[in-house]
């Protein structure tokens, strides 16, 4: 039986690659240059599955002109809002993705930028990389306690109950907001109050992390009202999609002192950043770093593989969209 033929649209981890190469006809990018759309039609030529990921905007266009070759679509990654899932299932073309790899290191990033924030340890860093530091003093570089606070978490997956679990060890009180309630069970044990309403929630808490999926409901959904109903010392955290939050609004909160601070790990319109972020001291700028630890994404890559495989032997079935 011959191997199928992929083609990959970035350089992915090195074991991931040397399976790949082991059980299929793989067409790689050992340069890793992000490709056009035109140059992702050209490589899937008598391709059967191509492999992209969060930086390539697989679109209708995109799809409509893929050759007939293609039956489908793994991606690497969690996210699928790069892909138009729509415009693949009317052409039969399966699609995947490779949810639950990344849910413990992002929901550590998550955390760790709640902290950094509040904390001001990315301005503490500056001061002392700069050679400006001139020693303790009582008032000097005072930030806020984190145990005890209000937590608020939009998106109660996977990735905002491993942020609760975190949270629930300093003694952070979890709030959340999602599109359903989660399990009476798993909100007893994070001791978890949910809010229906979005804005009565924000007006509560203290600190909000932002973990719920991009989609055309959520696009914005943190926007300039949503901003004015947080506290002044509320503090935002974002490892979902950059725009979730509508980015001048929240520079413009921020600039003010209507909120206290954000951490970002993602942008509206990345790698782009708005100057204006990059010039306010009370943020931290990460970048894209959720699932940027050696183990979530080697998981991935055997997650891709095993997708394929599934797909090829026929395990995964032709009307199958979305893992």
């Amino acid at each position: 039986m011959s191997k199928p033929i992929v083609a990959v649209t970035r350089r992915l981890p090195a074991p991931t690659e040397a399976k790949m190469t082991e059980l299929f006809e793989v067409r790689l990018n050992p340069q890793d240059l992000e490709l056009t759309a035109e140059q992702i039609i050209t490589i899937c030529e008598d391709v059967q599955i191509l492999v992209p990921t969060v930086t390539d905007k697989i679109d209708a266009k995109l799809i409509g002109n893929l050759p007939p070759s293609v039956r489908m679509i793994a991606n690497f990654g969690a996210g699928v809002d790069h892909i138009d899932v729509d415009a693949a299932t009317a052409r039969s073309v399966v699609v995947t993705n490779t949810p639950g790899v990344l849910t413990e290191d992002t929901a550590d990033l998550a955390f760790a930028l709640l902290l950094t924030v509040t904390r001001r340890m990315g301005e503490g860093a500056r001061i002392v990389r700069g050679g400006k530091w001139k020693g303790w003093t009582p008032t000097f570089m005072m930030g806020h306690r984190v145990t005890g606070k209000q937590l608020g978490i939009i998106g109660m997956g996977r990735i905002g109950q491993a942020l609760a679990k975190r949270a629930r060890g300093l003694d952070m009180q979890i709030h959340y907001h999602n599109r359903n309630r989660i399990d009476e069970k798993m909100e007893r044990v994070l001791e978890a109050t949910y809010w229906q309403s979005l804005d009565n929630m924000l007006a509560h808490i203290d600190f909000l992390s932002i973990n719920c999926p991009k989609t055309p409901e959520t696009y914005h959904l943190l926007n300039a009202d949503r901003l004015k109903l947080l506290k002044p010392q509320a503090i935002i955290v974002n490892t979902a999609r950059g725009d979730i939050i509508d980015e001048k609004a929240l520079i413009e909160s921020l600039k003010t002192g209507a909120i206290a601070g954000a951490g970002l790990d993602v942008y509206e319109n990345e790698p782009k950043i708005d100057q204006n972020l990059i010039g306010l001291e009370n943020v931290v700028l990460l970048p894209h770093l959720g699932s940027a630890t050696y183990e979530s994404r080697q998981e991935m890559g055997d997650k891709v593989v095993t997708n394929i495989m599934d797909f090829t032997t026929g395990r995964l079935s032709a009307d199958f969209i979305i893992k």
